[in-house]
C-alpha cells in the first residue's frame, strides 16, 4: 500500500503551507478575534482557487479530489487561519452536484461567501458556524436543499475560540436547488465532507501545538535540565504525536473512501472527525500545561491553539455525540435489521 503522496498533491500542500505562514502568523490570528475572520486572508484564498480545487473543471473548478482540500485545510489548521473553510468547500462541491452554476460561478469568483447548515430542519433553529460572516446558507430542510440570502440583522455570538458563530432568523430569500431524495443524498455527503475536513484542520492544528510545546519543552529548564527530558513531559508529546499521525492516516483513508464512493465512507468520516477532535484537545492541552501558568497568558501562542482545539470540533457537533454516529455507520440504528438478519445497535 502507498501511503505516499502524489508531486500534485505535495505541491498543494507546500503552495499553501507557505501561503497560510506568511499571511496567518499568530498576529493576524489575534487582530481577527472575536469574530475570527481575517478579510485579506479570505481575498487571498479566493484568488488562489482554493474553494474550486475539488469542483470538477466543467464547471470552473481544478478537478481534483477531497484529498487536496483536507491537505489545505490542514494546513490552515496549522496556522489557525481566521477564514471559513470546511463549510464553504463543501458548500461549493453541493451547488456544482446540484447544477447551480450561476450561483457557483459567484461563490468562486469571491462575489458571495456560502457556508453550510450542517443539520436537517429549520435554519433559525440552528447555530451557524460561519454565521457571522456567510452571505448565503445552504439548508436541507427536510424535504428540500435551499439557499438561504441573509438576513437584514446578524449578531455574532461571542465564544472563546472566536469562531463566527451566529443564528439566522427566518428570512424570505431563498431559492430551492434541488428536492426529494437527491436533496438528502447531497446534504448528507455534502455533511460528511465537513466532517472530513474539519478533521483535516484539527490534524494540522494538533501538529503545530505539538511542535509549540516541543520548542519550549527544550527551552525551558527545571534544575538545570530541559523539561523535555522529563518522562511526564516526554511521553505524553510522544503519544500525541503518534496519534497525530493515525489520525492524519484516517482522514486521508475517509478521502479517498469518498471519493471512490466505498460503503463505509459516511462511517469512515464520523470516524476521522471524532478521532481529529480528541487528538487536538489532548495535544494542544499538554502542550499548554507544559507552559506552566505562562500557556495561559495571551502573548503566548499556544493559548490560542487550546482554545480553537475545542471550539472548532463543537462549532460543528460535540465529538461525543458523534460516537453515536459511528454506532449508528457501522452496526446500524438502534433496533434495525441487517441484511444478515442481526439487530443492529441496542440501546442501553
Amino acid at each position: 500500500m502507498n501511503l505516499g503522496l502524489t508531486d500534485e498533491q505535495e505541491a498543494v500542500r507546500e503552495l499553501f503551507g507557505a501561503l497560510f505562514a506568511k499571511e496567518s502568523p499568530p498576529e493576524r490570528v489575534r487582530a481577527a478575534e472575536p469574530v475570527g475572520h481575517d478579510r485579506a486572508l479570505w481575498e487571498h484564498l479566493i484568488a488562489t482557487g482554493a474553494l474550486g480545487v475539488a469542483v470538477p473543471e466543467s464547471v470552473g473548478g481544478a478537478g481534483a479530489g477531497l484529498l487536496e482540500v483536507a491537505l489545505i485545510a490542514e494546513e490552515a489548521g496549522r496556522r489557525l487561519a481566521a477564514v471559513p473553510f470546511a463549510e464553504p468547500v463543501s458548500a461549493a462541491r453541493l451547488l456544482a452536484a446540484c447544477g447551480a452554476t450561476e450561483l457557483l460561478g459567484r461563490v468562486l469568483a469571491g462575489d458571495a461567501l456560502v457556508s453550510l447548515a450542517t443539520k436537517p430542519g429549520r435554519l433559525a433553529d440552528q447555530l451557524l458556524a460561519d454565521g457571522a460572516v456567510a452571505d448565503i446558507v445552504l439548508a436541507f430542510d427536510g424535504h428540500r436543499l435551499v439557499a438561504v440570502g441573509r438576513p437584514d440583522e446578524v449578531r455574532h455570538l461571542p465564544n472563546l475560540g472566536s469562531v463566527p458563530l451566529a443564528r439566522w432568523q427566518e428570512t424570505t430569500s431563498w431559492v430551492v436547488l434541488c428536492d426529494g431524495e437527491t436533496a438528502r443524498r447531497l446534504s448528507t455527503r455534502a455533511v460528511d465532507e465537513v466532517r472530513v475536513l474539519r478533521a483535516a484542520a484539527l490534524i494540522g492544528l494538533a501538529a503545530e501545538a505539538i511542535e509549540i510545546g516541543a520548542a519550549y519543552a527544550r527551552e525551558r529548564r527545571a534544575f538545570t535540565i530541559p523539561i523535555g527530558s522529563y518522562q511526564a513531559v516526554a511521553h505524553p508529546l510522544a503519544d500525541a504525536l503518534v496519534a497525530t499521525d493515525g489520525g492524519r492516516l484516517l482522514t486521508w483513508k475517509a478521502c479517498w473512501a469518498a471519493d471512490a464512493g466505498e460503503p463505509n465512507a459516511p462511517a469512515l468520516a464520523a470516524m476521522a472527525f471524532a478521532f481529529a477532535a480528541d487528538t487536538a484537545y489532548h495535544a494542544a492541552q499538554h502542550s499548554l500545561h507544559i507552559h506552566g501558568g505562562y500557556g495561559f497568558m495571551a502573548e503566548y501562542d499556544i493559548q490560542l491553539y487550546y482554545r480553537r482545539a475545542t471550539a472548532w470540533a463543537t462549532a460543528f457537533a460535540d465529538p461525543r455525540r458523534e460516537l453515536r454516529v459511528i454506532a449508528d455507520r457501522t452496526l446500524g440504528p438502534v433496533g434495525s435489521i441487517r441484511p444478515n438478519g442481526s439487530v443492529g445497535a441496542v440501546a442501553r
